[in-house]
């Protein structure tokens, strides 16, 4: 597609979606962020990246990019011609649905203070929830465009997308995916408009895919330690089938993260007046997985066990719902003594468990050591380190 005229954009939320994105569009347009932390609006401002990935903080450091973070909605919203909602929709397990408070408020302050803008939610939501947001307030010019990015590789997913995404067929839609698609370094990039619940149900039937790859591997796992075999090998000889094929395959303590476990669970909500048995499967399979790791790691009567890092994956400083919080609880509520080594984490406890900050201290201190992806730093205790890492891949 050709390069577009330059737009404001408003960009509401400095996550990892919201990062990145603004980010990528700040190239070519004059972007806004709008954040409520002034602390991450601070970084921005100076340059720095408030959460972890390579490609963010390069672009900030050393781009030519116009961007600027605010935390005052009318001066990020004021004179908008799209704006970006990529705000958190944590799942709120006591109504089975997303909360999506926080996008609801940025769309009530961009119908105050950018009224023609159009507004494209990033955030991840319920299907059916941009046509019902749509009728509630009145105004049709609410897109849903679902992000299919990588903690710790948000930014280099918005430059190599797999696809985009763009739950309307009018105008303002094919606007702006003309937008995304100018600012990636990708050629030639898969770009699909659908209705919005459409859209939605693209999300979170995606996720909730690559959430049955990870349970399969897992429960294969569990199944090839139960019984003695080799997993690798196991692994190796299924993923050779070209239908199946060598990615996304190596074991870990249970899927988790940002997308996952919530996307999993709305849409089995989503499911409620539809027989099914595959998505309730999913959601309890990462149960079962993190059952069979605590017990694993119970039978070993352990003292103290060290828990070492409780980030998702490499490069990535996320550790909201990660698996290895289950294990830890389920282990503690066994009377076995936690301590963590997360260098991410401020305070001096984690839940009731110690931080111990001294990577040498902590190998010494723990008599069994938690790992759910392996790393170099262990390289030296390996013999008391617990983990289900085959591959050394995320």
């Amino acid at each position: 597609m050709a390069q577009t005229s330059k737009s404001k954009i408003a960009v509401a939320g400095l996550g990892y979606v919201g990062l990145s994105n603004a980010v990528l569009l700040a190239a070519d347009h004059e972007v806004a962020a709008l954040e409520i932390d002034p602390d991450r609006v601070d970084m921005v401002r100076r340059g720095l990246s408030p959460i972890e990935d390579a490609e963010i903080s390069d672009h900030l450091a050393h781009r030519e990019l116009d961007l600027h973070a605010t935390t005052e909605p009318e001066e990020a919203l004021t004179g908008a011609e799209f704006v970006v909602v990529a705000t958190p929709t944590n799942y709120d397990p006591s109504t089975n649905h997303f909360d999506t408070s926080s996008v609801e408020a940025v769309v009530a302050q961009t119908r105050r203070y950018a009224p023609a803008a159009t507004i494209v939610i990033k955030s991840t939501i319920p299907v059916g929830y941009t046509n019902r947001l749509r009728a509630e307030t009145g105004y049709q010019g609410i897109l849903f465009s679902p992000e299919f990015l990588r903690e710790g590789k948000a930014l280099y997913d918005c430059l190599h997308p797999s696809r985009v995404v763009v739950g309307d067929h009018g105008p303002a839609a094919h606007r702006f995916a003309e937008m995304l698609v100018a600012a990636a370094e990708k050629k030639d990039v898969p770009t699909l408009f659908t209705s919005s619940s459409e859209a939605e149900a693209i999300k979170l039937f995606s996720n909730t895919y690559l959430a049955m790859r990870v349970a399969f591997f897992n429960e294969l796992d569990s199944y090839a330690v139960a019984h003695g075999l080799n997993t690798r090998e196991i692994i190796d000889g299924v993923s050779l089938e070209p239908r199946i094929g060598s990615y996304y395959n190596n074991p870990s303590f249970g899927y988790g993260g940002y997308c996952l476990p919530k996307d999993t669970k709305q849409l089995l909500a989503n499911y409620r007046a539809v027989p099914q048995n595959l998505i309730a499967a999913i959601v309890e399979s990462n149960r079962t997985r993190k059952d069979f790791i605590a017990e694993q790691i119970i039978t070993r009567k352990p003292r103290v066990v060290g828990v070492y890092r409780l980030v998702m994956k490499a490069g990535s400083d996320n550790f909201r719902d990660s698996s290895i919080q289950g294990i830890m609880k389920r282990i503690k509520a066994k009377g076995i003594e936690c301590i963590v080594y997360e260098p991410a984490l401020e305070g001096e406890h984690f839940f009731n468990s110690r931080i111990e900050r001294d990577l040498a201290a902590f190998k010494q201190e723990a008599d069994l050591i938690v790992a759910n992806r392996a790393a170099e730093d262990l390289a030296d205790v390996m013999q008391k380190v617990y983990t289900r890492d085959v591959f050394g891949v995320d």
